[in-house]
């Protein structure tokens, strides 16, 4: 029987079986990095195999998509070769050849419904990172994320601070003498005290090449860079900082002997913490205001004691608003805001929401900025670290670039700045105290924002947080207060759907803060007056599970839209709102601006929540963590195909920014890594747009093990934390031998809290 088949092309030509020898052998990956990690090895393996087994496919082979590599959306559901596959829900729809198996090593679960205990200690009610509590003072070790462990990143040796700024040959200034437990040896201490300069960046000191002194002098992992060795007259050899640009001292100019870190503002010097620690810090609007408000809160108890069902709406009122006797800055006196389609908005995130990190949005298009999240207790007890969140970077000083396509009603955006500051409270006195301090001492500061969303269990059970949700009367004093006290800075506010699932009470509270509730009408006072409302489109019991319900924010915007018709409706003697008490926002009906938040990773999730959900702009928080670039998307309204190279780049710009605020030391080496790998863990998500069957990318979908274009790209999307160590390393050098990182999904809490 004849086995032979014809030639269906060329009947003349022979059909042969192919072999292992006919076939072109695959091209072999390069090692581009030393010392693999085991699950890189592993992939290479894997990989490795699956090119045999499919005879060297041409697509296995490596190849980097060109620079920004832009992707118009008529091309984004192109046919594949044999037709693209239908999209599985819950699963990122990578393109075939990309995909890998990898039984041994898969990615984890990005558990973002955990996130959140970054530091939170039940401590003095609401406390924060850094109070104080327990007996004698001592710091407790209380809280859901105590069991992440950093290590230490210090000098085997340290040196005098004395010494920092000193030659080898001056004289010794140190005030404790011989009994001084410091080294005062500047060679010793470069020989055995402190690792081996950094060759990373150039071998150049990041603050050095910004500014010109380095306030870490000869403890700089770079100080080689702003260092030399000089021979003098008698033939001795003396270690010397560059005169030219060198620093005499390490004292700021408000006394204080912290390193500022370069373009630092918003700086509270450590006269002013010890003011706030012995309560001897003035707040005398606050005051003024809790004494009006504890009278009025009386007069209202004995007046609803005293009532026999006849409700008094006139004598009473009057009282209680004149015993007030100075009334500071009226809503309509604020500096004015604006919220537009083009100012996108980076949320307000704990861990993540560092200055180095904002800096790095602020350059890729962020328009407005949020500080973390800072406790209303430990700032008004001075506490170093919380003061330490509302600093910002003098590029976030600047007017926010915009183009309005409405009408702009007092406006004047050279006033105005990119960053705003987080607070949250559980009582009026605490918020409004911790609101007159911070106008006082952070000049810089576009707007107090009031956190009504917050979920962690600490916070919630101390009646902050999304607790103020349930207590609309007293959410709304504190916001009337802190609007009271706040000098020409505007106050907004964000709170979630409710606290419960299936039990929405944002509509209520959309309609409260506009209008003002029962107890504010009944009494004159009108609206809270807020800027702005943002609307995280889940509840406190939901967490960060399932999608943000746009539905629900789409009818909170929908109705704060129409309120302005409502307030017209209840124009009588009594309840007519005084136009003082209207929203400090630009818009001409002077109603609060309404801003959405959750589940925005891309440019169209952006625009589709303006158009379709109604509101005036839109918050992003998990979509700029897993790429900061979204804000550039969002400017120019497409996609953006990052390439590996690129997303290095970042990586490089987010360390500088790192050793430029925390130091160049190696305390600060080691706080700039550890910030960035808590940044990688989050950043390993992207997948890149060239890589995927279907767009947009979802936010909640999971990716399947699948390779890079390129052994970077793949490095980059690594879901191990020891490549995460490997990639810190490109720019920090070896990690410190006694430095730790312990991945958020082996703790008890997945640390950030990123509300969106």
């Amino acid at each position: 029987m004849d086995d032979s088949v014809t030639n269906p092309v060329d009947a003349s030509a022979e059909v042969k079986a192919a072999t292992a020898e006919s076939m072109p052998e695959a091209n072999p990956q390069t090692q581009i990095f030393n010392e693999d990690s085991a699950t890189t090895k592993a992939e290479k393996v894997v990989r490795s195999q699956a090119m045999d087994r499919n005879g060297g496919d041409p697509r296995d082979v490596e190849s980097e998509a060109p620079p920004s590599k832009r992707l118009k959306l008529d091309d984004r559901d192109g046919p594949a070769a044999n037709g693209p596959k239908e999209r599985i829900k819950g699963i990122a729809p990578i393109k075939q050849e990309y995909l890998i198996d990898l039984s041994s090593a898969s990615h984890g679960d990005h558990d973002d419904d955990a996130a959140e205990a970054s530091g939170k200690r039940d401590e003095n009610g609401v406390a924060g990172r850094g109070a104080r509590g327990g007996k004698g003072g001592k710091k407790q070790s209380s809280g859901q994320n105590h069991s992440r462990q950093f290590g230490s990143s210090r000098d085997a040796i340290s040196l005098c601070k004395s010494r920092d700024h000193q030659n080898e040959f001056d004289p010794s200034e140190c005030q404790y003498g011989e009994k001084c437990k410091f080294e005062h040896d500047i060679r010793k201490y470069l020989k055995d005290g402190k690792r081996e300069d950094l060759a990373t960046l150039n071998g150049m000191c990041p603050v050095w090449d910004a500014t010109g002194k380095c306030p870490a002098g000869w403890r700089c992992r770079f100080a080689g860079s702003h260092s030399e060795e000089v021979e003098l007259e008698d033939g001795r050899k003396e270690l010397r900082l560059r005169n030219e640009k060198r620093s005499s001292t390490g004292v700021d100019a408000n006394g204080d002997d912290e390193e500022q870190g370069v373009g630092v503002v918003n700086i509270v010097s450590i006269g002013h913490r010890i003011e706030l620690r012995k309560k001897k810090f003035q707040t005398p609007k606050a005051d003024a205001y809790l004494a009006w408000l504890n009278d009025a809160d009386g007069s209202e108890a004995k007046q609803k004691k005293a009532s026999t069902g006849d409700a008094t709406e006139n004598g009473d009122s009057h009282d209680n608003r004149a015993r007030y006797k100075e009334p500071p800055l009226r809503p309509s006196e604020k500096r004015r805001i604006y919220y537009g389609p083009e100012t996108s908005i980076l949320a307000p995130l704990t861990t993540q929401g560092n200055m180095p990190f904002r800096k790095l949005c602020v350059n890729l298009g962020a328009r407005v900025t949020w500080s973390e999240m800072a406790m209303s207790l430990p700032l008004l007890q001075g506490e170093k670290g919380e003061w330490a969140l509302l600093k910002a970077h003098e590029s976030e000083t600047r007017p926010p670039k915009y183009t309005p396509k409405s009408i702009v009603t007092g406006y004047d955006n050279s006033k105005d700045f990119i960053f705003g500051a987080q607070i949250a409270g559980n009582k009026p006195w605490l918020t409004l105290k911790t609101t007159e301090a911070i106008t006082e001492l952070c000049p810089s500061i576009r707007a107090i924002d009031l956190n009504c969303g917050c979920p962690i269990d600490l916070v919630y059970q101390q009646g902050a947080g999304s607790a103020l949700l349930d207590a609309p009367a007293k959410l709304e004093k504190i916001l009337r207060g802190m609007n009271t006290v706040s000098k020409d800075v505007p106050i907004t506010v964000k709170i979630r759907m409710g606290t419960r699932d299936k039990h929405p009470t944002a509509l209520k509270l959309c309609q409260r803060f506009v209008l003002g509730g029962p107890e504010a009408q009944e009494f004159g006072q009108g609206p809270a007056g807020v800027a702005a409302i943002t609307l995280h489109g889940r509840s406190r019991q939901q967490r960060y599970t399932r999608n943000a319900d746009w539905e629900y924010i789409a009818e909170c915007a929908a109705l704060v839209s129409k309120l302005k018709e409502s307030s017209s409706e209840v124009a009588d003697t009594v309840r007519e709102v005084d136009g003082r008490d209207l929203s400090s926002s630009t818009q001409s009906n002077g109603m609060p601006y309404f801003i959405g938040n959750g589940d925005i990773l891309t440019h169209e999730d952006y625009y589709n929540a303006v158009s379709h959900g109604g509101v005036d702009s839109a918050m992003v928080a998990r979509g700029a963590l897993i790429k900061p670039w979204i804000f550039e998307e969002i400017a120019t309204e497409q996609y953006i195909d990052k390439s590996a190279t690129e997303r290095l780049a970042y990586i490089e710009q987010f360390a500088r920014n790192g050793l430029e605020y925390w130091g160049s030391d190696e305390i600060g080496v080691g706080i700039t890594r550890r910030f960035l790998l808590e940044w990688l863990s989050f950043s390993c998500r992207y997948v890149p747009i060239g890589l995927l069957e279907h767009l947009p990318p979802k936010i909640g979908d999971r990716p399947p093990a699948f390779r890079g274009r390129s052994e970077l790209e793949t490095l980059l999307s690594s879901g191990n934390y020891k490549d995460w160590i490997k990639i810190s390393e490109m720019f920090l050098g070896t990690a410190h031998p006694d430095f730790n990182f312990q991945p958020k999904h082996k703790s008890n809490s997945y640390e950030i809290e990123a509300e969106g």
